[in-house]
């Protein structure tokens, strides 16, 4: 079903991006852990504004669409990353002398929106799934299994193999490729009955 694959996906993408953080803040910033703590906290509170606004807007006209239109924006705000990440990071280190800081403002500008976007995705496609309320529980059950596998796969693909085929920018503009094409066929997709 497609709701479970763009919400496999997101995990994935999720993942994949958050390892690439520490090696696009590396070059800044270096690969400490001030640094993979400012990454892994941008990350988190970022997921939580997203499953708060996801379910929240789930409530209004859920389709398939708005999932798929959904997937598609977070893919695309994650190219700030490729075209404006040496020039923010460049700026931010001229600023904010503490690496703490400035790996934390850094994971803010570049991550935080993105992320935030793709944790909408999941609490989302719950609302897709659930037409009956004795039901609802394994529906969300089965949908974070997906979600949480993609994440899984996203980190152990990216760590061992695509990093060491492609450069980060490449990764990156893969993942948003991907989104994109997978939004894009929840968005021109017929709706299931209901």
């Amino acid at each position: 079903m497609i709701v479970f694959a763009l919400a496999g996906w997101s995990g994935f993408f999720v993942m994949a991006v958050e390892l690439l953080s520490g090696r696009v803040l590396a070059p800044s910033f270096g690969n400490s852990i001030y640094v993979w703590g400012a990454v892994i906290t941008v990350f988190m509170l970022a997921l939580a504004v997203g499953y708060l606004a996801g379910g929240h807007f789930s409530v209004f006209s859920p389709s398939l669409r708005r999932l798929g239109t959904l997937l598609i924006a977070a893919g695309l705000t994650a190219l700030p990353v490729v075209l404006f990440g040496n020039a923010v990071l460049d700026w931010i280190f001229d600023r904010v002398t503490d690496p703490r800081y400035g790996s934390l403002l850094a994971s803010a500008l570049l991550f935080f929106v993105p992320t935030a976007i793709s944790g909408a995705v999941s609490p989302y496609a719950v609302r897709l799934l659930v037409s009956d309320l004795s039901g609802s529980g394994k529906s969300a059950g089965s949908l974070y299994f997906v979600s949480t596998f993609g994440s899984a796969a996203g980190t152990i693909l990216t760590s061992f193999y695509l990093v060491l085929l492609f450069e980060v920018n490449s990764i990156v503009l893969g993942l948003v490729l991907i989104s994109v094409v997978l939004g894009l066929i929840a968005v021109v997709r017929r709706e299931p009955a209901r």
